[in-house]
């Protein structure tokens, strides 16, 4: 497999299916910002961890994948005029999205009630979960926007929208397991 096609030298790129795009097309900025979250996961995973939370990492990251390979696909490509589907492209499953639901639950559990929003930091690794979130919710947001214009399947966007909270909680229970400091942002009254 070459590297290099220099098919985009001129701003354009290939969809799944052929058709091209500008690389500035909403559909390459949803993809490509799932990929930007699961280069940050892999940062996470390279962590000092428990290894239970790295077996549910690359979980994910495969996850992340199919959602990226869905994004990246021409819905006019996709499908056949009789229905039938074109492209061989995995999907998210509601067992997916559940594995992530159970995850933050587990971990919730074992945690002190949150009572205040928490500013992110405290410790490397946990921050690295914070920076990993919020491009999460920038994945969310494109992708809610190019669902807009050319609607895909909606698991993907539930599965981006629980995995930002896996991704918070996870940053929470990854704060008390190595006792870092979690400091509430408690708003200041102006005097």
């Amino acid at each position: 497999m070459k590297i290099y096609t220099k098919t985009g030298d001129k701003g354009t790129t290939a969809l799944f299916g052929g058709t091209r795009v500008p690389k500035h097309h909403i559909r390459i900025d949803s993809y490509g910002t799932v990929d930007e979250l699961n280069s940050h996961l892999g940062l996470i995973r390279d962590q000092q961890i428990k290894q239970h939370y790295k077996d549910i990492l690359i979980i994910i990251q495969d996850r992340l994948f199919t959602v990226g390979a869905i994004l990246a696909t021409d819905p006019a490509k996709a499908t056949l005029k009789n229905g039938k589907e074109r492209l061989n492209i995995p999907k998210i499953s509601t067992e997916n999205i559940e594995l992530l639901e159970k995850e933050i639950d587990r971990m919730n559990d074992a945690l002190p009630p949150m009572t205040h929003f928490v500013l992110p930091g405290g410790h490397q690794t946990v921050s690295f979960c914070h920076i990993a979130r919020c491009v999460c919710r920038r994945a969310e947001r494109l992708a809610s926007a190019l669902n807009d214009l050319e609607p895909f399947q909606p698991e993907s966007l539930t599965y981006l929208n629980r995995l930002s909270d896996y991704l918070f909680v996870l940053a929470r229970k990854l704060s008390h397991e190595l006792e870092a400091e979690e400091i509430q942002w408690i708003p200041k009254k102006e005097s």
